[in-house]
């Protein structure tokens, strides 16, 4: 007759119970992150934009500039042309009243010689050209409101060798600062790439002022110039 099994032999022998095999919701470290909401942007900033390197070659966006082409990257303010626009609304305003005026004078000539009744032809068309006249000012006074309500905006440009200028903005000046140190860093050393978010800018180009454009008279030696 064999006696009772050990039990601190059978719990020797049998292998310990494992714990249940965490799954992916049970591990704190593959909880997925959400990320905050983005921030909804003002209203002249159009949306995001990345401003990558690739090789030789500078993305921004879509479009892409060759390293050898790019002659200056910077900062600026980018400000309205109010006192062109201001000056350029007064102008208006003399042509389109002494073209009004002459033809009033042209209209009266013309129902003199053509007709004995001149009132009633005259006040016709007095009306009509003061109506063409009046619109034509208010058209001119709301273009002016848009210039001389528009905002300045920091901006990073990236000229290059022929006409184009690629122009991207941020809410904080620094970060625009940053991008010319890289962007610059990246110019001495081609071999380093980065990519970045920055955003594109929703203006109308002409009611604003982009830097000087500074015309040379005379050959080498020269010192004059103009600005506009």
């Amino acid at each position: 007759m064999e006696g009772p099994e050990n039990p601190d032999a059978a719990r020797q022998q049998s292998p310990p119970k494992r714990p249940p095999k965490a799954t992916g919701s049970d591990r704190p470290w593959h909880n997925p992150v959400v990320p905050p909401p983005r921030p909804s942007l003002p209203p002249h900033l159009a949306g995001g934009v990345d401003l990558r390197t690739s090789k030789r070659l500078l993305w921004v966006g879509g479009a892409a500039y060759p390293q050898q082409n790019i002659t200056r990257v910077y900062t600026f303010l980018l400000t309205p042309r109010r006192g062109r626009a201001t000056t350029l609304f007064f102008k208006r305003i003399a042509i389109i009243l002494s073209v009004a005026f002459a033809l009033m004078i042209l209209s009266g000539i013309t129902e003199i010689g053509s007709s004995s009744d001149t009132s009633s032809g005259t006040g016709g068309g007095a009306q009509t050209i003061w109506f063409f006249a009046v619109v034509a000012l208010i058209y001119c006074a709301v273009e002016l409101g848009n210039v001389l309500t528009a905002s300045s905006h920091w901006v990073l440009a990236i000229d290059t060798s022929g006409a184009s200028t690629a122009l991207v903005t941020s809410k904080s000046v620094q970060h625009l600062n940053e991008l010319v140190e890289q962007v610059v860093h990246w110019i001495e050393n081609p071999e380093i790439e980065f990519q970045v978010r920055a955003e594109t800018l929703m203006v109308n180009p002409s009611n604003y002022h982009f830097g000087d454009n500074v015309n040379m008279y005379g050959g080498s030696g020269n010192v004059g110039m103009s600005k506009s």
